[in-house]
């Protein structure tokens, strides 16, 4: 009870002075601790804030610059894409020129083919190698290389056509990533600290192993460009080609057809003359029949008219040899009548070797006639086959520029 009752322990004074300096102390100190801290918060919050503006007007500024750049090749894109697509339907229109060309080759050669063949028909001496046919083979040959040469250029030009197109698809697929580039570049444009409902992006800092350096992204589009360029040239420099081809095959088409064409005329003419000389030397046999039947009627009429002096003749040495006794003189008389039997007797055979002759001669006539008459028939069948079959055909080739 008395330990109870006992005072607790006192401080000196000079404790409780301490004590209450040290409390002073330690709350200036604390304070003063607490001043610095907002001192260089409010340092650090100045710091930061200048520091967050200009990163993010750099970050602005950049972005800006990207969407100038994006905008830069996608009006690259866009100009290379107009003109591949321009050339593609320029050559597209060249395609067809050469398809019209080709179809229209067919018929010239399909007529000069038939010419050949109708020229087959011809008989004797004139299924002859002529001129014609040979300017009819070398417009066949001409037609066929034609026929060639515009197929192959046909071929180039579809090939050139598909990698028009190919490169068209890469300046389509790269122009429509550059948009969709531009709309998020565009959107994050937009993009203040002021936008409503933004929220923190998850993983916004993992980088994807697709993403590709400034470098390749230009040489990307720089690729396409450079392979639209070089398909265009190729297109141009194809249509340079195409355009002289077909000038050159119409000109050695109309060409090769004149000269068919003045062949058949040419060769006509000369069947014309060769028929009318003919036909010439055909009425002059035929007159020198009719004269040489006239001479064979006048042999056989002068043999028969020698018939009466013969007989009387005869007669008259028939009845004077029976004179009697020295009657039967060798007077001139008898030495007459002998002379005219013989002499009648030798002219009727003489005529009768010139009736033998001239009708010798009319058989020849006949089978000279006969002949003339099949040779004109020939010339007739060659003029049918190059003036009504061939040339009439051929005056429906009309050979336009492709």
């Amino acid at each position: 009870m008395a330990r109870l009752l006992q005072d607790p322990s006192k401080f000196h004074p000079s404790e409780w002075a301490t004590a209450n300096m040290m409390q002073r102390v330690s709350t200036e100190s604390q304070k003063s601790r607490s001043e610095c801290m907002i001192a260089e918060s409010w340092r650090l919050v100045d710091e930061i804030e200048k520091t967050t503006q200009k990163t993010q007007s750099d970050v602005n500024k950049k972005i800006e610059q990207r969407r100038e750049e994006i905008k830069f090749w996608k009006q690259e894109l866009d100009n290379k894409l107009e003109q591949i697509v321009h050339e593609t339907e320029l050559l597209l229109t060249f395609k067809n020129r050469l398809e019209r060309a080709l179809e229209s080759c067919k018929e010239p050669l399909v007529i000069a083919q038939k010419c050949l063949l109708y020229r087959q028909r011809r008989v004797g001496i004139d299924l002859v190698h002529d001129e014609v046919e040979q300017e009819l083979v070398k417009e066949a040959e001409v037609l066929q290389g034609i026929i060639a040469l515009l197929g192959h250029t046909l071929e180039q030009t579809n090939e050139q056509i598909r990698q028009n197109r190919s490169a068209k698809y890469n300046l389509e697929m790269d122009l429509k990533d550059k948009f969709t580039a531009l709309t998020i570049d565009d959107y994050c444009a937009r993009l203040t600290n002021d936008t409503p409902d933004m929220m923190y992006a998850d993983n916004a800092l993992k980088i994807e192993g697709n993403f590709v350096s400034p470098k390749d992204w230009v040489d990307f589009s720089n690729i396409n460009v450079e392979k639209a360029d070089k398909q265009r040239n190729n297109s141009l420099a194809l249509r340079a080609l195409i355009d002289g081809i077909l000038s050159q095959t119409a000109n050695d088409m109309r060409k090769h057809c004149e000269m068919v064409n003045v062949a058949f005329r040419n060769r006509v003419k000369e069947v014309k003359d060769a028929k009318h000389k003919l036909e010439t030397l055909l009425a002059m046999v035929m007159d020198e029949t009719a004269s040489q039947e006239k001479n064979i009627a006048a042999l056989k009429k002068a043999i028969a008219d020698k018939e009466g002096p013969a007989k009387v003749a005869q007669s008259r040495l028939e009845a004077r040899s029976h004179r009697p006794n020295v009657e039967l003189c060798y007077d001139r008389v008898q030495c007459s009548l002998m002379s005219e039997v013989q002499e009648i007797t030798k002219n009727i055979q003489r005529l009768k070797d010139a009736l033998a002759q001239a009708e010798t001669e009319l058989k020849g006539l006949s089978r000279r006639q006969l002949s003339l008459e099949e040779e004109i028939k020939v010339k007739e069948n060659t003029l049918y086959i190059d003036e009504v079959l061939c040339m009439q055909m051929r005056e429906s080739v009309y050979i336009n520029n492709f």
